[in-house]
């Protein structure tokens, strides 16, 4: 009892392709926040580079037309609406191909780690998530522990790589004062994207890191102990007992079948001890057909059957076990076969145009 309920607590086996189908219907995946957030980084860090200059040169046309026009907007509800819907659109059209690969990069972060899941369960209330206690568990747990030791390391990495980044250029951070609006911003510009780049090179291999220990995480999780292996087993498989029933059914109404044929077979040959093959055969068949075969106690059965129909039985113990080993009822006779069959058959017909044997 003692080693059965310790089989019930160990989750020691990995766990079946149902367990994690299951898993992954629940919305339990393995993934890592990290991971999500170096696609933003990194796609970031391509916008900037990529669209920071038509941005800016797009909403600098923009509002200098309106600057260098102000005298003559309309200040009345119906133009103010107006130059406030037209400043939307404008800005929307500059800024929509950079959004839109943010919420590409947003979306391709959880897709590298797990196949899209639709499922309403993890949105099922639950009196746990509102439980102190539980509450107090999850702030107090190994992944929460993990999860601030990685916000330090996090913080402390790219605080550095930031820091040796900016400090060979702290000379040109004096001189911004003095420098016109687009030169300052050419530089912070080429500054922006250096600590950047480098910002996701070094993220790219904490969430790498990360991830590994998150799947390991939900693998852990997925574990089955020997119990669930063998419960999962029969319903997928089924009860070994039910199967066996099931199969012992299949063989009755099988040899039951076989039964009603023996009485249509043309010629029984046999293994006195062991096999019975029951072959009909008629002009307009191309071969002889098994109608019937069986093995020891069946075997009789054929037997006893045949002689209550006077169907002929011939022993032929090298030529019944070839017979068994090569032929399936309904079947017919291998080729190889035919000769020695025909032999038999041609004996048979010839003692029933001459009268029975005794």
């Amino acid at each position: 009892m003692a080693e059965s309920d310790q089989n019930d607590s160990e989750r020691s086996e990995d766990p079946t392709q149902k367990r994690l189908d299951e898993a992954l219907q629940r919305g339990d995946v393995a993934k890592s926040q990290e991971v999500s957030t170096w696609f933003v980084m990194a796609a970031g860090a391509l916008v900037l580079a990529t669209f920071s200059s038509p941005m800016s040169s797009g909403l600098t046309t923009t509002f200098r037309g309106i600057v260098a026009n102000a005298h003559q907007i309309p200040m009345d509800g119906r133009g103010l609406i107006s130059i406030s819907t037209r400043m939307c659109f404008e800005i929307i059209s500059v800024i929509a191909a950079p959004l839109g690969i943010l919420m590409l990069a947003a979306i391709a972060g959880n897709m590298v780690q797990h196949r899209l899941v639709w499922t309403a369960q993890t949105m099922k209330p639950q009196f746990s998530k509102i439980s102190p206690l539980a509450g107090m568990k999850r702030l107090f747990s190994t992944q929460a522990l993990m999860n601030f030791v990685k916000g330090l390391v996090k913080l402390a990495v790219v605080g550095t790589v930031v820091f040796l980044l900016i400090w060979p250029e702290r000379n040109k951070l004096d001189g911004f004062v003095r420098m016109d609006i687009v030169s300052s911003l050419a530089v912070m510009k080429s500054l922006s994207v250096d600590m950047m780049t480098a910002v996701v090179a070094i993220l790219a291999i904490i969430a790498a890191a990360d991830y590994f220990f998150q799947y390991r995480q939900w693998f852990e999780r997925q574990k089955m102990s020997l119990r669930e292996m063998k419960d999962e087993f029969k319903q997928s498989e089924g009860d070994p007992m039910i199967k066996n029933k099931i199969r012992q059914l299949r063989l009755f109404r099988m040899k039951k079948r076989m039964m009603t044929q023996v009485p249509k077979a043309s010629v029984i040959i046999t293994n006195p001890t062991h096999y019975s093959i029951a072959l009909q055969y008629d002009r307009d068949m191309n071969a002889p057909v098994c109608v019937a075969k069986g093995v020891d106690e069946v075997a009789m059965k054929i037997r006893e059957v045949a002689k209550e129909h006077d169907v002929p039985i011939v022993e032929s113990p090298p030529l019944a076990r070839a017979l068994w080993a090569t032929v399936e009822i309904d079947d017919e006779i291998p080729e190889e076969h035919y000769k020695a069959v025909a032999e038999i058959i041609g004996y048979v017909m010839k003692l029933r145009n001459g009268g029975r044997p005794q």
